[in-house]
């Protein structure tokens, strides 16, 4: 099969399309036929050699992708070759086949194309594990999303604003901070010209936001521990940055505040797939309603895998950019 290599750690230029033996389906494992893979800021990191793969994961690029199962491996139910999926992945996407455990396989949404379905699992899994899983959101809460124009904050956004939560989200542009109102919150702020600090306190009556949805890091960390609500509760899932920063206790003390660190490539296999079928179950009716819908800024074939790389790392595009496979 064809897949995507990196000649070494480096810029974009790294990537380029290569023959690679095709996948086998283990034991509870299914072969999919990729159609589309999606580019994610931890595949830039991977690139750049700051993301090794976890043991026993393919070392080729690509958290997700979409496609029809070629070949069902031992102990597998539910699932039949030709069946369509979209797939959460601990590695392997940027390929024209891909072995996934087949619990972080799920059915295309009703409604959606195959190729689209491909935007899905790895935000809906991030947004869904982080925001309602682990920090709770209910719907009377607030919540501030960092990054809101972007894959995870897209999709946070329009999760978080169906089941009834209020929304609030950084952007850094006019037309990112419109996209983030378009898709449900209730209130976009400039991180560029205003202090999210201020506007969440003010726009909440001192409340502040419940929960934090971060993506920066130590760069944020004090003024993310400023806004929280009493009781809330700060997700870290990303550290664009920085990764060290001086946290103050007693802040958190006096509002009975949590901070959690979280990272779902590295999870076991079991943790995964319980996380696909909460995603299933919760989100999936969400976007086949159209109350939630994929972004995609940009679909490209999988031989412009760099140019890709580039157009995320350039800070232009808007949620997903796709990799196509032509399958």
């Amino acid at each position: 099969m064809r897949g995507v290599v990196a000649d070494g750690a480096g810029g974009p230029e790294v990537l380029s399309l290569g023959e690679m033996p095709d996948p086998v389906a283990g034991p509870g494992e299914v072969v999919l036929e990729v159609a589309a893979t999606a580019v994610n800021r931890a595949d830039l990191l991977q690139r750049q050699g700051f993301y090794p793969p976890p043991p026993g994961a393919s070392d080729v690029i690509g958290l997700e992708c979409s496609g029809t199962v070629a070949e069902v491996g031992e102990g597998v139910e539910g699932w039949s070759v030709g069946d369509e999926a979209c797939a959460l992945l601990a590695g392997g996407g940027y390929a024209e086949r891909v072995a996934v455990p087949a619990g972080q396989l799920m059915p295309v949404p009703a409604g959606l194309d195959l190729v689209t379905a491909a935007a899905l699992p790895e935000v809906a899994c991030t947004v869904w594990s982080n925001v309602f899983m682990v920090a709770g959101l209910r719907p009377d809460e607030h919540l501030l999303v960092h990054g809101g124009a972007g894959g995870i904050g897209t999709m946070a956004i329009q999760v978080a604003h169906a089941l009834g939560a209020t929304v609030f989200a950084t952007a850094g542009s006019a037309e990112k901070l419109e996209l983030c109102r378009e898709l449900g919150a209730d209130v976009a702020i400039s991180y560029r010209d205003e202090d999210f600090v201020e506007v969440v306190k003010e726009r909440t009556d001192g409340h502040g936001a419940d929960v934090v949805l971060d993506n920066m890091g130590a760069k944020y960390l004090a003024r993310n521990v400023d806004v929280l609500a009493l009781e809330g509760r700060l997700v870290v899932i990303g550290m664009q940055g920085g990764t060290k920063a001086e946290l103050d206790l007693s802040v958190l003390l006096r509002k009975r505040a949590a901070v959690i660190a979280t990272s779902l490539r590295a999870r076991p296999v079991e943790s995964k797939a319980a996380i696909c079928a909460a995603v299933v179950e919760h989100v999936w009716p969400l976007v086949a309603d159209g109350r939630v819908r994929p972004i995609v800024h940009r679909t490209l074939p999988l031989a412009e895998a760099a140019s890709a790389h580039a157009l995320l790392e350039s800070g232009d595009a808007s949620g997903k950019v796709l990799l196509t496979t032509g399958a």
